[in-house]
C-alpha cells in the first residue's frame, strides 16, 4: 500500500484493517475498508488537491448549456419529493445545498418558487453563484456558521466522494438539520453491477477523469455512515448500468452494450445494483441514539 495517501483512514470512521482489491487504478490497487465495504483511493495528497482545482472555476460543475433541460427536470423531481417528505404542515421547505458549487442546484429551487441556500469551498464557483442572486457562503459546512435545526432538508449532491472524513461532516448535517429532516445524498454505488463489470474501465473511479474522487460508497457503508451519526436510513435507491464508457468500444460494440444496460437496467435498480445512487436519510423526530 502507499504510504501517503491522501485517505489513510475509512471516511466512515471504521477502525477495521484495509485490504487491497483487484482494481487496479494509476495510483494503485483501489482499498476496500473491512468494516463497512468503503472503497478507498490510494491518491497521495498532492494529486488529490491538483484534481480539485477543476472545480474553482466561475462554471463550477454546472452542466453543459444542452443538458440544461434535463438538470432541471432532475432537479424538480428532487425538490418537489423533499417538499412531500420533509416541509413542515403549512410552511415552506428550507433547504440547504451543500458543495453548491456555482449553484445549479439552487437555481432550480429558486425557479420552482424556494429561497434555498448554498454552501461551496471552491471561492470562484461561489462568487459565480452569489453574482446569479443565490444565497451561498464560502466555506464549508463547519465553517458556515448556521444555527443547529435550520433546515429542513440538507442535499448533497457529487460531493461526498470527495471527503476524507465524511463521518464529521454526517455530523454537521446532523445539526444544522431540524428533528424530523432529511438528508438527501447523491453519489455512485460501489457495489453496483457497473462496478464488478467495469472495475478499473469505470471512469468514475479514476481521478483523472472525475477530480477528486477518492471515497466510493455503497449502500452498506451509507447505513454505516448514517448510523454512527444518529440518523436513519429512509430509503436507498440505485439506478442505471454501464458496461463500457462510449471510448472504450467499437460504435456498433458500444451500441450493443448499450442496449443490454438498458434490458438490466430495471432489474439493477430493484436489487439496489445500480451505479447511480440517492440515500434518503432522516434525522429522528426526539433525541438521537448514539
Amino acid at each position: 500500500m502507499i504510504e501517503n495517501r491522501f485517505l489513510q483512514r475509512c471516511p466512515v470512521g471504521c477502525t477495521a484493517p484495509l485490504v487491497a482489491t483487484a482494481v487496479r487504478l494509476p495510483e494503485g490497487a483501489l482499498l476496500r475498508c473491512t468494516g463497512c465495504g468503503q472503497l478507498i483511493s490510494q491518491a497521495t495528497p498532492d494529486r488529490y488537491h491538483q484534481s480539485m482545482l477543476e472545480f474553482d472555476t466561475a462554471r463550477g460543475t454546472a452542466p453543459a448549456d444542452t443538458a440544461e433541460a434535463r438538470r432541471f427536470d432532475l432537479a424538480r423531481r428532487r425538490i418537489e419529493r423533499l417538499q412531500r417528505l420533509a416541509a413542515p404542515a403549512g410552511g415552506d421547505l428550507r433547504l440547504l445545498d451543500v458543495g453548491c458549487s456555482s449553484g445549479a442546484f439552487l437555481e432550480s429551487a429558486r425557479a420552482l418558487g424556494l429561497s434555498a441556500r448554498g454552501v461551496e469551498p471552491a471561492p470562484s464557483a461561489a462568487a459565480s453563484a452569489r453574482a446569479k442572486g443565490l444565497d451561498v457562503v464560502t466555506g464549508t459546512l463547519a465553517s458556515a456558521g448556521f444555527e443547529p435545526d435550520s433546515f429542513d432538508a440538507v442535499t448533497l449532491f457529487e460531493v461526498i466522494e470527495h471527503l476524507q472524513d465524511a463521518l464529521s461532516l454526517a455530523h454537521d448535517v446532523f445539526r444544522v438539520l431540524r428533528p424530523g429532516g432529511l438528508w438527501l445524498i447523491g453519489t455512485a454505488n460501489a457495489a453496483s453491477w457497473t462496478a464488478a463489470l467495469m472495475g478499473a474501465r469505470w471512469q468514475y473511479l479514476n481521478i483523472a477523469s472525475h477530480g477528486g474522487h477518492v471515497s466510493f460508497f455503497c449502500p452498506q457503508s451509507i447505513a454505516v455512515l448514517a448510523g454512527r451519526s444518529g440518523f436513519s436510513v429512509e430509503r436507498i435507491d440505485t439506478r442505471n448500468v454501464r458496461i463500457f464508457e462510449r471510448q472504450q468500444a467499437p460504435a456498433p460494440v458500444y451500441a450493443l452494450a448499450k442496449l443490454a444496460a438498458e434490458v438490466i437496467g430495471p432489474l439493477a435498480r430493484a436489487s439496489g445494483r445500480g451505479h447511480d445512487m440517492l440515500a434518503w436519510l432522516r434525522k429522528p423526530e426526539g433525541p438521537a441514539l448514539r
